[in-house]
């Protein structure tokens, strides 16, 4: 019998932000596929909701039976009537808001009982940021405001509870959350597993298996392997695993490839030393980080990813986000639109030298929003002329560097392997190209 997630049916939770095809797809499939009757509860959105709107996402990913659930007097949510409207639903989907709302409308209800049965019958509950948190026993950021920063409220402490003996937070490295969940709660409270996920990032929970799917990260808080070097929590990237009731991990992605830790630090020893500028690393494959790493970048205040928050000059690279300008060129709306490609965090444009400088996981981000294709589709998008094509040990590469000799940065695209390889670094002297090339023919040989 599972200690943390359900018995039957499974449970998905995303970190809030903008998400992939992948997150909606896995939460149709495990719902049972598109024809299955899904509800989408707007309720914590407030004085936001749009209903004509509510379901779009879902409806986009594929769903075709889609039903909006939303009231907010407890009598309703406690009538027969209202609750057979969900009487066969395989999926429950809680957007995002203040979860607050949530606990005020369904906690107690005929409501909450319905949405119970859901993974009663197999089916799927999930949400994103407020609607993730309030899957969990304990309930973070519930105070009855708009002020989230308050971690713990004593009447708005108790969430639904899905995944038992749980809190879980979102947001956590785009609103730099990442110390919260320690230092206000589970430093006090070691019976408690800690769960958070950044924006686009989700947990697929079924029993007591968790994977991480999506753009960015995971966050494990008292568990039980070690936690990363000076910091109160062990991070999962997508297509790593772990087992929730024993609080230990299963598996990475990298486990089984050809891209040892050793192998990658060894590459990358000349840049452990931060006066080489320092240097970033990601490899990923079929949406499964394998590698994502940084090495001569000092620690950042509150535990953030070094991989996140340093934005490196990409020079001519720059050429690839600058094709999504569009036609209307560098102007501030077309920066923008630029930015929220994958749900960026901190990518600046100079706009006098029409140049980007982005984080390591930001530019991954940008790869997701950018050229991945559903989940089941050929990655065979064109890619813009900021790449160059060629046959490299007989495969198509899609390649764009920081300068044309390849040094400072690199971008190395497999579509028909569905492997991207990025090297960013602050040394106008790295050959970035070579060092890309050497992990992507490690990988695919």
């Amino acid at each position: 019998m599972p200690r943390v997630g359900p018995p039957t049916g499974s449970v998905l939770v995303v970190g809030g932000g903008a998400m992939g095809p992948e997150v909606f797809a896995r939460f149709i499939e495990l719902a049972g596929g598109p024809d299955a009757p899904i509800v989408e509860v707007p309720t914590a959105g407030g004085d936001s909701i749009e209903l004509a709107t509510v379901g779009r996402g879902l409806r986009a990913a594929g769903a075709r039976n889609v039903i909006v659930y939303h009231t907010v007097d407890r009598a309703v949510a406690d009538a027969d009537s209202f609750v057979a409207r969900i009487a066969n639903a395989r999926g429950v989907w809680f957007g995002g808001g203040r979860h607050f709302r949530l606990v005020n409308s369904y906690a107690g209800t005929k409501s909450q009982r319905a949405f119970e049965a859901v993974l009663a019958r197999g089916g799927v509950v999930g949400g994103s940021s407020a609607g993730a948190s309030i899957l969990a026993s304990y309930l973070i950021r519930g105070a009855p405001s708009n002020d989230n920063r308050m971690v713990n409220h004593p009447q708005y402490l108790t969430g639904f509870a899905y995944l038992r003996n749980t809190a879980i937070d979102q947001h956590v490295v785009a609103r730099e959350r990442l110390a919260d969940l320690h230092d206000s709660l589970l430093v006090r409270r070691p019976d408690l597993l800690g769960l958070s996920e950044d924006e686009g990032t989700a947990w697929v929970v079924r029993g007591d298996t968790a994977e991480v799917i999506g753009r960015n990260k995971g966050f494990v808080y008292n568990g039980r392997d070690p936690n990363d070097s000076g910091r109160p929590f062990l991070t999962l990237f997508p297509g790593d695993r772990y087992d929730l009731g024993a609080r230990r991990l299963l598996a990475r992605a990298a486990d089984g490839t050809r891209l040892s830790r050793t192998f990658v630090d060894d590459l990358f020893t000349p840049w452990q030393n931060p006066a080489r500028g320092g240097a970033t690393v990601l490899v990923a494959q079929a949406g499964r980080v394998l590698v994502n790493r940084a090495y001569g970048i000092s620690a950042q205040p509150r535990y953030m990813p070094e991989t996140a928050i340093p934005a490196t000059p990409l020079g001519d690279l720059s050429a690839v986000l600058n094709a999504s300008l569009g036609r209307d060129g560098a102007t501030p709306a077309a920066i923008r639109r630029v930015q929220s490609i994958g749900g960026m965090q901190r990518a600046r444009f100079d706009s006098a030298s029409r140049t980007w400088a982005v984080s390591l996981d930001d530019l991954y981000r940008f790869e997701q929003g950018r050229f991945v294709v559903p989940p089941g589709g050929r990655d065979t998008i064109t890619p813009p002329a900021a790449f160059t094509v060629s046959t490299e040990g007989g495969r198509v590469r899609h390649a764009a560097f920081g300068r044309p000799d390849g040094r400072q940065a690199a971008w190395l695209r497999y579509p028909a392997q569905r492997v991207v390889v990025m090297v960013l670094t602050g040394d106008p002297t790295a050959n970035a190209g070579a060092l890309a090339q050497q992990l992507a023919d490690r990988l695919l040989r």
